[in-house]
């Protein structure tokens, strides 16, 4: 794979999957704008880490449950990089409530964090990438509940299922401008969002026993999926969801 020159935006880009989705992109040779909400410090170490590689970065902060702050990511790459070629929506949240438990403000603040942002990030990145010419590539990371039911997560499979959607539709209507629009659809990753369950070791047995693999996901693994994505070897992939879950979905009812 090769990304020389590219450019990438990474919302929920300083941590977890997001930090090494950045990480991977920039070996392969992109130049990068990390979105972030919180823990500049962390923005600050992965520049650093980036800047090493010998790619450019930048990190913006911007809450992207707000499409003025959206926009302000694709101008800041364009003003910087000029131009957008890779537009990955990772930026999510959880509340780990049942339907007749979750408030107004959990639905809101998950669907506004995990949809509305994938949705109008993908609006966005679009009307640029059509305006610069050339195509471009649009990530949407998903989950395995995108499909698969998670009780006791209502909130959050909804919204997963609403990037199922996205990706298949807007893969249809932007396939005429050559931007391919991709779901990543991961299983169980030892990110910070799983730290309950990693420190639980019983929690951990039954998980690890209903992978087929056997294990969580490392992000790294997640993040080689998105590269090979972005490069020209997935030239021919778009409005679908590559699902990286050990095989879960094919042995277990259910999480």
């Amino acid at each position: 794979m090769n990304l020389k020159d590219k450019v990438a935006i990474v919302t929920g880009g300083n941590s977890g999957i997001g930090m090494s989705i950045v990480l991977e992109l920039a070996r392969q040779g992109a130049n990068l704008v990390i979105d972030y909400v919180a823990h500049p410090e962390a923005t600050e170490a992965l520049e650093k880490q980036i800047h090493d590689l010998g790619d450019r970065c930048i990190g913006i902060k911007a809450d992207v449950s707000k499409v003025d702050e959206l926009q302000n990511l694709i101008d800041s790459a364009v003003k910087e990089f000029g131009r957008v070629d890779i537009m990955v929506n990772n930026a999510g949240v959880e509340t780990r409530t049942s339907i007749v438990d979750t408030t107004e403000q959990q639905y809101d603040k998950v669907l506004d964090i995990n949809l509305k942002s994938a949705f109008f990030g993908t609006q966005l990145a679009a009307r640029q990438m059509i305006k610069q010419g050339g195509g471009g590539r649009i990530i949407n990371i998903t989950s395995v509940h995108e499909d698969w039911p998670m009780p006791g997560n209502t909130a959050y499979c909804l919204s997963k299922g609403g990037m199922r959607m996205l990706t298949r539709t807007a893969g249809v209507e932007l396939a005429p401008h050559n931007i391919l629009v991709v779901g990543v659809g991961p299983g169980a990753v030892a990110t910070p969002i799983n730290l309950t369950t990693m420190n639980d070791p019983a929690l951990l047995k039954k998980l690890d026993d209903a992978i087929p693999l056997g294990r969580m996901a490392k992000p790294e693994e997640i993040a080689s999926v998105v590269a090979f994505l972005s490069g020209a070897g997935a030239s021919y992939i778009t409005a679908t969801t590559i699902f990286a879950d050990g095989g879960i979905m094919q042995s277990s009812p259910g999480l």
